[in-house]
């Protein structure tokens, strides 16, 4: 591989080494945007690849018949007998299958793809065919993902041994093909079965996967696979230290979930303890201090001289895990842990976009499903052609002169599915009462602002409503208009008394209206938690914050998100009970401007 240093280096090397071992390797998990430096490894393992390998494309759409294999319908209709067709999985037997977009594949092809990289086959029984065949391939998943979005199945990715990121790489790190690595190529390939991994080497690898916390038992065996793959490229018989350290920084160091607890400090040497030798005898006084006439007793003596003391060297799990740490990009481990936080708790099919949700008319087709064509629903024409052909034999040998050449009966029809992506409705609460005024009301103003360029960005839409006095009033319907949204904010007074119980009910209204139009609502509150005013406009900080608690449970059993940010200068009890009422996600931003406040609430609806 030619001179390309550090992360760069290690991503163009993992090419040769997939393709050394793509089936003991499972694949990789490649995450970077589409652009140039993409490209440039895709075409780098393409121009690499043996003769005769397939390398496919697996678009985030691909159908089930094209992913596993199903009915030929032409075919079936002139023979008269069901003709099994199979697919993209049957075809990358012994290749690569590239699978675009894989953090939006479907749980149904995710499936697939992990039941074909366990067993190696493909099986298909449907429509009326029986399909089983070979596919011993490996997957590469191109992840586009970025910090704050829903990252690819972690089912998938298990079963992919390298993980490698381009994102911070620039085309000046790409590396070209050339024509002897091919040949390099084909030699590791014929050498990587007989390559020896020293048990040694195998035992550091296990315990550098336990020092950095990795719980999946797959992520020693492709460490393993890579350090087979490494020895057999740059053409040795049996594995080092150096192999293992490639292993650790392309699998174990992505798969890293904590940073591996410091050794003890060695012991002092054990010469240090030991009581020192006494000196040695001078030499009498009458004796020469260089005999020139003996040089074989003096060569004997240079011979017997105690040996220079062993460098203690390190451990090897403990080398292998440093070279893991060093190929960790900044920050990794925290964001990895903000991950983990946000993933806790989070509904199927929820995120930034909103809800997915089943329509018989608008939206992306999601396949079909047996039934009529009623209500609007759509026929599928190609799946009910494919579930009469199977019979078409035995219907015509029944059917009366004059019969059309396809018979098709009601129980064949099938109905396009369709899903349609719910817009997110963010309803901003706020509290325009004195106490929140005076320290928090122009930070929520222009955080508010923010908010709505990125929703605006997403197309989706933002409503906002003030709390103060005696009551609530929705200063903005929903909408994606920043311009009327600046106008409504531009004129909040603030001051009053705090109806906290009004506004979490005007709240929770608009959120029902928002949901009966078909969108997803996420409700944002901005208080410090402490009403004063009851829902009847009567003064009474007991009774308020009793009705306000009330409020909270009411708008919890409505279901969907809800996010209360503690706006007071220290977090607050009486927002901590508000939201835990809530079933609310509590922020306390004691010291949030605008901007922070803004990344909060992104952060939350994201992970919502």
């Amino acid at each position: 591989m030619p001179a390309t240093e550090g992360q760069a280096g290690d991503a163009f090397h993992a090419v040769a080494l997939l393709l050394t071992d793509p089936v003991g390797l499972g694949g990789a998990v490649l995450r970077a945007q589409a652009g140039p430096v993409r490209d440039a490894w895709l075409a780098l393992l393409q121009a690499l690849a043996p003769a005769g390998m397939p390398v496919l494309r697996m678009p985030a759409h691909v159908t089930t018949d094209r992913l596993i294999g199903g009915l030929d319908l032409t075919a079936t209709l002139a023979v008269g007998r069901p003709v099994a067709q199979p697919g993209l999985l049957a075809a990358g037997d012994g290749g690569l299958l590239v699978a675009a977009m894989a953090e939006r594949l479907p749980a149904q092809t995710v499936a697939h793809l992990c039941a074909t990289l366990d067993t190696g086959q493909v099986r298909a029984e449907r429509e009326g065919v029986s399909l089983q065949a070979p596919a011993r391939l490996a997957v590469v998943g191109l992840d586009e993902s970025r910090g704050e979005d829903r990252p690819m199945s972690p089912a998938l990715g298990d079963r992919l041994g390298l993980w490698l990121d381009l994102q911070d790489l620039s085309v000046r790190d790409t590396v070209a093909p050339d024509p002897t690595m091919a040949a390099d190529v084909l030699a590791a390939r014929a050498r990587v079965a007989q390559v020896q991994v020293p048990p040694a080497l195998v035992e550091a690898l296990c315990e550098a996967t336990l020092a950095l916390g990795i719980d999946s038992a797959r992520a020693a065996w492709w460490a393993l696979r890579c350090t087979r793959a490494a020895a057999a490229w740059r053409g040795a018989d049996e594995a080092d230290a150096e192999d293992a350290a490639l292993a650790a920084r392309l699998v174990l160091a992505p798969r890293a979930t904590r940073q591996p607890v410091a050794a003890p400090q060695a012991q002092e040497d054990q010469d240090a303890s030991e009581p020192e030798s006494p000196p040695e005898p001078e030499p009498p006084a009458h004796e020469p201090a260089e005999d020139q006439t003996a040089p074989d007793r003096q060569e004997a003596a240079d011979n017997h001289s105690p040996p220079p003391p062993a460098v203690p060297q390190e451990p090897l799990a403990d080398r292998l895990v440093e070279a893991a740490l060093a190929a960790m990009p900044p920050g990794l481990l925290s964001r990895l842990a903000a991950q983990a936080r946000a993933a806790r708790g989070r509904p199927p099919e929820a995120g930034r976009a909103g809800d997915a949700a089943a329509s018989p008319t608008h939206g992306r087709p999601i396949g079909s499903r047996r039934g009529a064509p009623r209500g609007g629903a759509r026929l599928h024409l190609i799946d009910t052609l494919r579930a009469a052909a199977p019979w078409q034999r035995l219907r015509r040998a029944h059917a009366p002169d004059g019969a059309p050449p396809i018979l098709v009966r009601p129980d064949d029809f099938h109905v396009r599915r369709l899903e349609q992506r719910r817009t997110t409705t963010t309803i901003f609460a706020l509290d325009a009462s004195g106490s929140s005024a005076l320290y928090r009301l122009a930070e929520a103003k222009g955080a508010i602002e923010l908010l709505l360029a990125e929703c605006y960005v997403r197309r989706d839409q933002v409503a906002v409503l003030a709390f103060r006095g005696r009551g609530a009033e929705i200063l903005l319907p929903p909408t994606r208009s920043l311009v009327r949204a600046r106008r409504g904010l531009a004129g909040l007074p603030g001051g009053g008394g705090t109806p906290l119980a009004a506004g979490i009910d005007a709240a929770a209204t608009l959120a029902a209206q928002v949901r009966r139009a078909g969108a997803t609502p996420v409700v944002v509150l901005l208080t410090d938690g402490r009403g004063n005013v009851a829902r009847d406009g009567h003064g009474g900080r007991v009774r308020a914050q009793q009705e306000a608690l009330a409020a909270a449970r009411h708008l919890a059993a409505q279901g969907g998100q809800v996010l209360l940010i503690d706006t007071s200068v220290r977090p607050e009890p009486a927002a901590r009970a508000l939201a835990a009422a809530a079933a609310a996600r509590y922020l306390p931003l004691p010291q949030a401007d605008a901007g922070r406040m803004a990344r909060a609430v992104q952060a939350a609806v994201s992970a919502g």
